[in-house]
């Protein structure tokens, strides 16, 4: 499996929700760049996060994003 352009745009998204506590989380206005609009749809028709435009993340949601946390730190250079 590859990581596609779209996917990457999710992960990026899904990595700026705040991660120190459960009642946060964002909005993605409408004069955002078009793939970041894209990715939030995507995230909210997977069921990831509340809203098409951000809002909070799922439970499953959580689980990803700390999925992702793990895989962007293993994937940091040292």
């Amino acid at each position: 499996m590859t990581f596609t352009s779209d996917m990457a745009s999710e992960l990026t998204l899904l990595l700026k929700f705040p991660n120190k506590s459960l009642m946060q989380g964002i909005k993605i206005h409408h004069d955002a760049k078009p793939e970041v609009v894209s990715a939030a749809q995507r995230l909210f028709d997977k069921g990831i996060v509340t809203q098409p435009d951000g809002g909070y993340l799922t439970d499953l949601g959580h689980d990803l994003f700390e999925h992702a946390q793990v895989l962007g730190l293993a994937m940091t250079p040292t």
